[in-house]
């Protein structure tokens, strides 16, 4: 056992180390991109084993994750996710995963992010001007997954992305692509890498940009009311590469236990890692830890648990499975996560 473990922790600092020492070589890029709700880690499971799931995707999430893994599913699968996010701003995530057998797989994904409404404040009336403004971010995906062989799978989403405050929006399209290889080293360990909101820039637009200035204020009766727009500049999204590793450190007819490395490229943060681990009992009960944001500087976050149950639902063959997961942010709230997820 040791040494399969030495061999898998050797292997892992081989292949994402440069990535992760490479950062101090560059600056910062934080809050350069619009839309960066696409960067909240979407699911239980994942966000359970602390965001370490590129090469473990293997359920309807996959299409945020690495959509290759999405070629791995036999049936069709419905998943529901919500996330109380931070600073009272909720995560909400559908996907619909349709195997088609030789066509390949289907897949079709919403996303939003939410607020209550908010008081429209200014500074002659700072305890509100009777009117309320929301904001809010919604991303819809259409993806295709194919295996070419039993080890090798690809997978694409293109997905229109809407980001909206008060009467102002803005909108982009972008492209993810993902591919899944498993190997015949240390018992199977799968290699996963994706891309993800490689698309056009956004740019908001709206009334909210129509002001009014004077012509000449230091004149007389000069006019005040001369309407003007303000030009707002353009945002690239956040496009983020990862790479992963995982494999079955135990494996038995009732008990599975699956380590599981990724490291991430940012266009607009520091390089990191995560890492988790997910155990088994007969794929009935499952128990997730992990640690998200490793070597990531100035970062929040850390730990992160979680736990699952999958079964059969009554009079019927479908499976149902209800996961849970706890995720650490440091001086900011932590984040609790609920997914559910039929198979039929």
């Amino acid at each position: 056992m040791k040494p399969k473990i030495l061999q898998i922790i050797s292997l892992i600092i081989l292949i994402t180390g440069p990535l992760i020492f490479a950062q101090s070589k560059n600056l910062s890029k934080v809050g350069t991109t619009a839309a960066t709700f696409l960067e909240i880690g979407i699911g239980a499971t994942a966000n359970g084993m602390g965001g370490a799931y590129v090469s473990m995707a293997n359920d309807a999430t996959s299409l945020y994750w690495n959509v290759a893994g999405a070629a791995k599913l036999n049936q069709y699968e419905i998943d529901v996710v919500h996330t109380q996010w931070l600073a009272q701003t909720n995560l909400d995530y559908a996907a619909l995963v349709l195997p088609l057998e030789d066509f390949g797989t289907l897949g079709f994904s919403f996303t939003s992010l939410s607020m209550p409404d908010e008081k429209v404040r200014t500074v002659d009336q700072p305890e509100g001007t009777g009117e309320y403004f929301s904001a809010g971010d919604i991303a819809v995906g259409i993806s295709y997954a194919r295996s070419f062989t039993d080890r090798f799978s690809v997978g694409f989403t293109a997905k229109y992305i809407e980001e909206s405050i008060w009467h102002m929006s803005s909108s982009a399209f972008a492209i993810d692509a993902g591919t899944e290889f498993r190997t015949d080293l240390f018992g199977g360990m799968v290699i996963g890498a994706s891309i993800s909101n490689f698309g056009s820039s956004m740019k908001l637009q709206g009334i909210d940009t129509r002001t009014y200035s004077s012509v000449d204020p230091a004149q007389l009766g000069t006019n005040d009311q001369i309407p003007y727009s303000i030009d707002l500049d353009s945002w690239n999204l956040p496009l983020l590469f990862r790479i992963g590793v995982s494999t079955n450190a135990i494996k038995t007819d009732d008990f599975r236990w699956t380590v599981a490395v990724d490291a991430l490229h940012p266009n607009d943060n520091y390089e990191s890692m995560n890492v988790g681990t997910e155990f088994s009992y007969k794929e009935f009960l499952f128990l997730r830890a992990g640690y998200q944001s490793l070597f990531l500087v100035d970062g929040e976050g850390g730990l992160s648990f979680g736990v699952g149950l999958n079964s059969k639902m009554l009079f019927s063959s479908d499976i149902v499975k209800f996961d849970y997961a706890y995720r650490d942010f440091g001086r900011l709230n932590n984040v609790n996560v609920f997914s559910v997820s039929i198979k039929f």
